[in-house]
């Protein structure tokens, strides 16, 4: 069916705000409101538990999934595929239907590598989740982890569309994360907990 019907389908897909609509739909909650303010997974987390924080995490990640899945039915080629995650991200963090504001576009993210390496996949999520693990702050174990996309891919052999894909979703997902770093060099970066059910 062509490209650019794929590559839209994938923004408009990542726009949607799976976060703000499961807050408000099923616990009554703006996550814009809360928080860091912030409609992911993390401030879902630590806004409204463990279990609404995974529900919102996986439904982030399929947009990237999927999007990159339709690139791949709708022209096959890994340049539409890597183009279809790039816009899925770019549309999770400046969504059309959220006046171009969004998340931080790591669930998402992830999402897209899974689909393109899922080597790189379960090496960058072990690096992701052991920071986490032993420090508690997401924001560094997911700019860490981001950054090491494109090192994998690149001693995995990966097409070289798919490391330079890896280059642009690390510059995204770091900038995205501006604010975390500051604080995080401030010492006032809040540690994710267990959540409250």
């Amino acid at each position: 069916m062509g490209a650019i019907p794929a590559i839209l389908l994938s923004y408009l897909l990542g726009s949607v705000p799976s976060g703000l609509i499961c807050g408000k739909l099923f616990w009554g909650v703006d996550l814009r409101e809360y928080g860091s303010h912030n409609i992911g997974a993390t401030n879902a987390w630590r806004t409204l538990g463990k279990g609404p924080g995974i529900i919102i995490f996986l439904l982030d990640f399929l947009k990237g999934f999927v999007s990159v899945w339709l690139g791949l039915q709708f022209a096959g080629t890994p340049l539409v595929m890597v183009l279809c995650g790039i816009f899925a991200i770019l549309g999770h963090s400046c969504s059309v239907f959220l006046n171009f504001k969004g998340g931080k576009g790591v669930a998402t993210g992830l999402g897209v590598i899974a689909m393109l390496m899922p080597s790189v996949t379960a090496v960058v999520f072990l690096i992701w989740l052991g920071i986490v693990w032993v420090t508690r702050y997401v924001s560094l174990g997911s700019c860490v982890a981001a950054i090491f996309v494109p090192i994998a891919a690149w001693l995995m052999g990966s097409p070289a569309e798919y490391i330079v894909f890896g280059l642009l979703a690390a510059v995204l997902i770091v900038v995205r994360h501006k604010s975390n770093i500051v604080r995080l060099m401030n010492g006032t970066e809040s540690r994710i907990q267990a959540g409250r059910r």
